[in-house]
């Protein structure tokens, strides 16, 4: 009896050890696995990279973007653009790892489509990884980047149809060529101005009056369409006082007005109108406050509407207070405006193929959210189409189509240093091309500093087919 009674204990042992290294498998492979397999100390991940000539990417007009040329026994990867991608694209670097598209598509680029032999002679040479077509436009992107010049900022565009990102820029940059990585890596590491994060998707900022546009949809909801205000150029909201820029008066003024002139004074009382909840679930279901999936990794802060007190929720309204965004989710909102309310998932990498033949992958245009509904959406694409006519946003303005838009200047921790915004969308009756451009700690409003680079982005894409009349 005593015998049988060990034995099952035994065995209960045995068991619950089984168990245990069953849920610890089962872990590591579903949560686990994914990670080590992209890890840049793996090296499993660069063991291909010895029998296997890395592919080459393109952007959407056949323009190579990054390629490997072949010395010996080994390899090097070449940027032709040199700081343009390298935070799109990445590097691939055996010192330092490899860093977005590179990393998140590396089993891609050294895919094969013939089998690699075990008995394969090193004389042979490498085979072929495959390539990918990217969205992304590299006229556009190198526009982009001049435009900004020595400013710390970002520029991203998406086509709101589709999801297609043709430019996704942020400024400071660095060169991710590997003898370019070796000699300034030091240099790189140690300057304030963070040359490595981009901004573009990773930056959190207040997006100061352009989220007044996501405030207007939540009223327009709710039923607040036709609210109207004295706006004497202050006002005070939960004790709290708030100005319009210059505490100009506008007088008795309605949506539309408030969003072409943008009034704080108007907003920040119809915060009280639409309430926690209701801002809350726009600002959620306009990727305001969500982390966007996409291609490479991005970020957004999440913001509990709920904790606001009435003076929290009316700085919030007007872009301000606990709220910050990247310019990427700010993109990502204003194509909802721009396409009936429909958010479709962006995406960056449009084609994997091999060279000689055979697609392997290719994108799934899909919907990510139906922020609004397409009667609010037009209404808001009214307002901000006035914006840009006869408000704050005139410098966008394109010869030949109409634009929309929304100007944003922010306040922020450094007194004197706003950021600077603008988000916009074109032709406005058949928007094919979303615009967001973010300057850092400019201390200028949105509408003198980052309106003239959407509209340089807006004419290069009349220009080269991208916006069609």
């Amino acid at each position: 009896m005593k015998l049988n009674r060990r034995i099952i204990a035994v065995m209960t042992v045995v068991l619950a050890l089984f168990l245990i290294l069953v849920v610890y498998l089962t872990h590591f492979i579903i949560f686990k696995a994914p990670e080590i397999i992209k890890s840049s100390y793996n090296p499993r991940v660069w063991e291909k990279e010895t029998d296997v000539l890395r592919g080459e990417i393109y952007d959407r007009t056949g323009t190579v973007l990054a390629k490997s040329e072949q010395t010996g026994n080994s390899q090097t990867r070449i940027y032709p653009y040199g700081k343009l991608y390298a935070h799109t694209i990445g590097y691939n670097s055996r010192n330092y790892g490899k860093t977005n598209i590179e990393l998140e598509y590396n089993n891609y680029l050294l895919d094969t489509k013939e089998k690699i032999s075990i008995f394969k002679n090193d004389k042979e040479g490498f085979q072929n990884g495959a390539n990918l077509t990217l969205t992304l436009d590299n006229s556009m992107t190198e526009l982009a980047a001049n435009a900004l010049g020595n400013d710390n900022g970002s520029v991203v565009v998406i086509n709101p149809k589709t999801g297609e990102v043709y430019c996704l820029y942020s400024n400071p940059s660095f060169d991710p060529n590997e003898s370019a990585l070796i000699k300034n890596w030091d240099s790189l590491t140690e300057r304030t101005d963070s040359p490595f994060f981009f901004r573009a998707t990773q930056g959190q900022y207040a997006p100061g009056s352009t989220f007044k546009v996501i405030t207007a949809t939540a009223a327009i909801e709710k039923g607040y369409e036709d609210f109207m205000t004295d706006d004497k150029g202050i006002t005070n909201v939960g004790g709290k006082y708030f100005k319009n820029a210059g505490e100009k008066p506008m007088g008795e003024i309605g949506m539309k007005t408030a969003i072409a002139k943008s009034s704080n004074v108007y907003f920040t009382e119809l915060s009280q109108k639409i309430g926690n909840r209701s801002l809350g679930s726009a600002a959620s279901k306009f990727y305001i406050t969500k982390k966007v999936p996409f291609d490479i990794s991005t970020k957004a802060t999440g913001l509990d509407f709920g904790e606001c007190d009435s003076a929290q929720l009316a700085s919030v309204a007007i872009g301000q207070g606990k709220l910050a965004v990247s310019p990427f989710n700010m993109a990502v909102a204003t194509c909802a405006i721009a396409n009936d309310g429909v958010i479709m998932k962006p995406y960056m990498v449009e084609e994997v193929f091999y060279d000689n033949g055979g697609v392997i992958y290719t994108a799934d245009r899909e919907a990510l959210s139906s922020a609004t509904d397409k009667r609010t959406a037009n209404l808001i694409k009214e307002y901000m189409v006035e914006c840009v006519k006869s408000g704050t946003g005139t410098a966008a303005r394109v010869s030949g189509i109409d634009v929309a838009g929304k100007t944003g200047t922010a306040e922020n921790e450094r007194e004197g240093k706003t950021h600077a915004w603008f988000i916009g969308f074109a032709p406005a009756d058949n928007p094919q091309v979303v615009v967001c451009v973010m300057k850092e700690y400019s201390g200028k409003g949105g509408g003198s500093v980052c309106a003239p680079i959407a509209g340089k982005i807006f004419n290069y894409a009349l220009k080269k087919g991208l916006i069609t009349k």
